[in-house]
């Protein structure tokens, strides 16, 4: 959505590495402060909240509980909202969860075909594809061809699920874990574990060799 502004306040500072929607929204972002209507403080502990405290790290530890724990497993997967709970995961748009295990027969992807529902608490803020109306159409028309668009090659035999969030339930996949990765610490499994992965739209990545 187009935002057009007219006032006259001088920047001193360089944008031109920022994007055409980055400008506007700090210009938006600029005359709410100034006219009182966002407090900059707040607005900064927002952000530092978003960046740091909560985003697919959040996710990827779930996971990789998941992946060594088969007791957390078991909770994870008959009541996620509770068991995101024990990890101290709730709130902002996580308050009804399920957890999506992938298996040697079945893969999971995620979409929400009417709008952008995600689950931020494990996941942070959606990607900017998630929300296009192409990802939201084509993944339920033609799951394998968005797969194979993020580069994902799933078997013919593998039974592809998409599950549709809401406003009154959100999903989070957990992928399978990778082979090799026997005695790996949960740390270490955290860190393969991709925010792609666990929309289902990618698999995990092993960067680290075994210990």
């Amino acid at each position: 959505m187009s935002h057009d502004h007219d006032h006259d306040h001088d920047h001193d500072h360089d944008h031109s590495h920022l994007s055409d929607m980055d400008v506007r929204v700090r210009a938006l972002q600029s005359i709410l402060v100034e006219k009182g209507f966002v407090d900059p403080a707040a607005l900064d502990e927002l952000v530092t909240l978003y960046e740091h405290e909560v985003g697919p790290q959040n996710g990827a530890k779930v996971v990789a509980r998941a992946w060594t724990d088969p007791a957390y497993a078991g909770r994870l997967f008959s009541n996620a909202t509770a068991a995101l709970a024990e990890l101290g995961f709730t709130g902002r748009q996580g308050e009804h969860m399920v957890a999506l295990p992938n298996t040697p027969q079945v893969h999971n992807m995620v979409v929400c075909t009417l709008c952008s529902c995600y689950p931020w608490s494990v996941l942070g803020l959606p990607p900017v594809w998630y929300k296009t109306p192409a990802y939201r159409a084509k993944a339920v028309a033609d799951p394998r061809g968005v797969l194979a668009d993020f580069g994902v090659s799933v078997p013919d035999d593998v039974a592809i699920r998409v599950w549709d969030s809401t406003a009154e339930m959100r999903y989070l996949v957990v992928p399978m874990r990778p082979e090799g990765t026997e005695g790996w610490s949960e740390e270490a499994l955290a860190a393969t574990v991709t925010r792609d992965s666990m929309i289902g739209t990618g698999l995990p990545v092993v960067t680290e060799p075994a210990a």
